[in-house]
């Protein structure tokens, strides 16, 4: 066993701890406290809070100088009612950690247990926390902090668990892993008038209408079709309930997806030539925006090979994924500033799905994860003895 029996026992306590007090994005003060608290009875050589807001990242030395090897997980939970009966569920109306970000969480705080026991021989390991994973603006605004500038690690792993796979299998490869999304708004602004009199007015119904088939259709474009994209309307209003006026404003709102960031950008640069051309045909103000920006996470090819090769001692299936992951991952902005790969692990073939309101991590696979990154890091750092 990796721990022993009251570590195993400590860590699925704070595992259920975690789980009734999320918190969302941006909002993780409490949850980055209780980790640290957790942590300290590890005796990290230096523990940096309030990165990127309520990041926090334990730092383990090793004995000598080496290269840096960082572990991420999320801190944040999802703004989600959550309908599980396990008596730990949440105790926050209207939140829940239903994306197994507590159990992501209580793998790194494992880990910490583990270097505490032996530290590695040369190197360092930083355990990073990071806020904000779920709005795509955590790990970029933890990189962009100065305070990671002393931290800066040269390899980055990551996981997350995954329903509807085996549980503990793991599913990897090299180059794309999590698609690119955006979040587009549009809005399409005309001039009201009487529902009797609709030629006094500029209605934005047929613009409305048109702009979200044709948003829809982007990825049939001949330019895409060699590519993996999607475009999926998520919402769409026009004017007020009423049945008096004619209405003179709408929004839609798509999310834009892409297996490569250079594909996104010709997402965004089809459908804004798409808003403006039918915002000027029908005399129409346009403005649009976008948000929940997360840039594509690409598997580096040594980083991914030092995953593979920490797998092969392990007892657990590993399948080569066949493409990346549809859902987006802000792991991916590591990759700016080191070697990173990150990978999945099955959380159960009738598990329910991510963001589901009765989706409960299994405290089974605690162990396995915290086992691959520990594996990870001894084959990058060794074990001091």
């Amino acid at each position: 066993m990796l721990f022993d029996q009251k570590t195993y026992d400590d860590l699925i306590v704070f595992r259920h701890e975690l789980h009734q007090f999320p918190e969302v994005s941006g909002d993780e003060k409490e949850t980055s406290s209780r980790v640290a608290t957790f942590l300290e009875q590890f005796e990290p050589d230096q523990l940096v809070r309030n990165l990127g807001g309520h990041g926090l990242a334990a730092v383990y030395k090793g004995l000598a100088e080496g290269p840096t090897v960082l572990i991420r997980c999320e801190l944040d939970g999802l703004p989600i009612e959550e309908t599980g009966t396990a008596p730990y569920k949440s105790t926050i109306s209207g939140k829940g950690h239903l994306c197994g970000h507590d159990g992501h969480m209580t793998m790194v705080a494992g880990i910490a247990s583990l270097l505490h026991r032996t530290r590695p021989t040369k190197g360092r390991v930083i355990l990073m926390f990071q806020p904000a994973e779920e709005t795509g603006a955590g790990a970029k605004a933890v990189i962009e902090d100065p305070a990671f500038s002393n931290l800066k690690p040269d390899y980055a792993f990551s996981l997350h668990n995954l329903p509807g796979r085996p549980l503990h299998e793991v599913g990897l490869k090299s180059g794309p892993f999590n698609c690119a999304s955006q979040g587009l708004w549009v809005t399409l602004e005309g001039k009201t008038s009487h529902a009797s009199h609709p030629e006094d007015g500029r209605s934005p119904a047929n613009a409305m209408c048109e702009l979200v088939t044709k948003l829809a259709d982007i990825p049939k474009s001949p330019e895409l079709t060699d590519n993996f994209s999607l475009v999926t309307v998520v919402h769409a209003r026009l004017g007020e309930e009423a049945f008096g006026i004619t209405p003179g404003a709408a929004k839609v709102m798509v999310t834009l997806r892409s297996e490569t960031d250079e594909v996104m950008a010709q997402l965004q640069a089809i459908s804004e030539g798409f808003i403006k051309e039918i915002g000027d045909r029908h005399t129409l103000e346009t403005n649009f925006g976008y948000e929940d920006i997360f840039a594509a996470s690409v598997n580096d090819d040594e980083a991914t090979d030092l995953l593979r090769a920490a797998l092969s001692g392990e007892k657990v299936g590993m399948g080569e994924m066949p493409g990346p992951m549809r859902w987006s991952e802000d792991f991916g902005q590591f990759s700016r500033v080191s070697k990173s790969a990150m990978f999945t692990l099955g959380s159960g073939v009738h598990q329910p799905q991510l963001h589901n309101p009765d989706f409960d991590f299994p405290d089974e696979l605690i162990e396995t994860g915290t086992k691959i990154f520990h594996r990870v890091i001894r084959n990058i750092l060794g074990p001091s003895n």
